[in-house]
C-alpha cells in the first residue's frame, strides 16, 4: 500500500494543472450560483490537492487517521463547517471530494495504459481513500449542524425567557409554555445574573403562560426560587389559577414561606410593597 500511495502521490503532482482544470469545472457546475465565490472554490481546491499530495508521500497506511493527514482533515473541517452555515445539504458537501475522482481517474488511466492490472489496483486504491475522505466531510458537515441546531435551540430558550426591570430592584420572568429541567437551568441563569446585574431585591416568576403544573414543573420552581434567595432575592409566584391551586395541593407540594399571587398585578403591588413603594391613583376612574 506505501508504494500504491507514493506512486499515487508523484501523479497526483505531475498531473496538478489538468487535474485542477477538470476538477474546478466540475466544481463550478455543481455548486449552487451565487452562493459560493468561484475564487474561494478554488483556492479550496488547490489546497486540497496539494495537502493531499503531501500525505499520499509521507503516510503508506491504509487510513487517513495519521498525523500525515491532519492538514487535511483541516481543511475539510473548515470546509464542511462553511458549507453547513451557507445551508447546503450533506451530499452537496460531500461532492467536493467525490467529483474528485473523475479527473484523477482519467490521469489514472493515462498513466497505466496498458497495464490493466495495475490501473485497477490504482483506482481501487483511490475509490478506497476519496470514499474515506468523502464520509469525513459528511460526518464534520453532521457535527457542525448540530452544534449549530444546539447554539440555536439555546438562544430560543434564552428569547423565550426574558426577565424584565418592571421597577427599581424588582424583576420579573414571565413564563410561557412548558418548564422543562433544561429551560429552568436558563431562567435560573439569567434571573441569577440580572440580580447580580442589577441588585434587585425581589423576582416575579410569572406562571400564567404555562399550561400545567405538575410535580417536576413546581420542583422546578422552587429550585429556581431557593437560587435566587442565595443571592439575596426573594420570588414572588405569580398567575396562580384556581386550577393550578388545586393541582398543587392534591399533589402535596410545599411551597413553604414563597409568596403567590393570582396575578402578575398583585404580585407586583406585594412588591412595591416589600420596597417601599406603592402605586396611587391619581385620578378616579372615569
Amino acid at each position: 500500500m506505501a508504494d500504491h500511495r507514493s506512486r499515487l502521490a508523484a501523479i497526483v503532482r505531475d498531473h496538478e494543472a489538468h487535474i485542477l482544470a477538470e476538477w474546478t469545472a466540475l466544481l463550478a457546475k455543481a455548486s449552487r450560483r451565487g452562493v459560493l465565490d468561484r475564487t474561494e472554490v478554488e483556492e479550496q481546491a488547490r489546497a486540497f490537492v496539494r495537502l493531499l499530495a503531501e500525505a499520499l508521500g509521507a503516510d503508506g497506511s491504509d487510513g487517513i487517521e495519521g498525523p500525515a493527514w491532519a492538514k487535511v482533515r483541516d481543511l475539510l473541517a473548515s470546509l464542511s463547517a462553511s458549507r453547513a452555515r451557507q445551508g447546503f445539504t450533506p451530499s452537496e458537501t460531500a461532492t467536493f471530494i467525490l467529483s474528485f475522482k473523475e479527473p484523477l481517474f482519467t490521469r489514472l488511466r493515462e498513466e497505466y495504459r496498458g497495464d490493466g492490472e495495475g490501473l485497477v489496483r490504482e483506482l481501487w486504491t483511490s475509490t478506497l481513500l476519496l470514499d474515506k475522505l468523502g464520509l469525513l466531510t459528511t460526518e464534520l458537515f453532521r457535527k457542525t449542524r448540530e452544534d449549530v441546531i444546539v447554539r440555536q435551540q439555546r438562544e430560543l430558550l434564552e428569547l423565550s425567557t426574558p426577565v424584565v426591570a418592571l421597577w427599581e430592584g424588582i424583576l420579573a420572568v414571565p413564563l410561557i409554555g412548558t418548564l422543562d429541567s433544561e429551560r429552568t437551568q436558563v431562567v435560573m441563569e439569567s434571573l441569577l445574573q440580572r440580580i447580580v446585574d442589577t441588585g434587585a431585591s425581589i423576582a416575579i416568576i410569572d406562571i400564567t403562560g404555562v399550561p400545567t403544573v405538575d410535580t417536576l414543573v413546581a420542583q422546578h420552581l422552587l429550585k429556581t426560587v431557593s437560587a435566587a434567595r442565595l443571592m439575596g432575592a426573594e420570588c414572588i409566584i405569580s398567575g396562580i389559577r384556581p386550577q393550578i391551586a388545586q393541582t398543587i395541593v392534591h399533589l402535596g407540594v410545599d411551597l413553604g414561606n414563597v409568596a403567590t399571587k393570582a396575578t402578575l398585578a398583585d404580585a407586583l403591588i406585594l412588591a412595591l410593597a416589600r420596597v417601599g413603594a406603592a402605586v396611587t391613583r391619581t385620578a378616579p376612574r372615569a
